[in-house]
């Protein structure tokens, strides 16, 4: 079965913890420095923030599944209907060791599709390895994959309260 990922960048990760933790009412599954990430069951979901990212707001979308099996049938269906595909393989990021490719829709939002091996305990194991900053980032970094959805983090209220 799969999950739906959903990775935000934000500006204080421990105000935006405090607030998805009751938001959840789950503290997070996995707390790093720059980092947090919680598995939900209901809604079937892994939501991931991260100080990461250029500006605040949602990053990316994504699909985690269960096993090599249904990574495989996501790619499959990613190259049938033409899909721009960027195939990462094995790597590591976010604190995990994945098998993982990357799609990118017709207006460019990037969606992951990965399946996880391991955790690990730092972000990214060519960042442990001292490579440069810019290179460090490249395993969330939006120039590889599409771009950001772009929606800003804001405090206002929706203008609507439709969908």
């Amino acid at each position: 079965m799969k999950r739906f990922h959903l990775h935000v960048h934000v500006e204080d990760l421990a105000k935006s913890i405090a607030f998805y933790s009751k938001l959840f009412a789950a503290e997070p599954t996995r707390a790093e420095t720059d980092y947090a990430k919680w598995m939900l069951d209901d809604p079937r979901i892994n939501f991931a923030i991260s100080t990461r990212g250029a500006k605040p707001g949602v990053d990316h979308l994504g699909f985690q599944t269960d096993d090599a099996a249904e990574l495989a049938e996501l790619k499959a269906r990613a190259q049938s209907a033409d899909l721009a595909l960027f195939d990462e393989g094995a790597t590591t990021c976010c604190y995990a060791q994945s098998e993982k490719h990357w799609v990118t829709d017709p207006q460019g939002i990037a969606w992951e599709h990965y399946h996880t091996l391991a955790d690990i305990p730092v972000f990214s194991e060519r960042e442990a390895a001292s490579v440069s900053a810019q290179e460090a980032s490249a395993c969330c970094a939006p120039t590889q994959r599409g771009k950001p959805i772009d929606i800003a983090v804001t405090a206002a209220k929706p203008s609507s309260s439709c969908c």
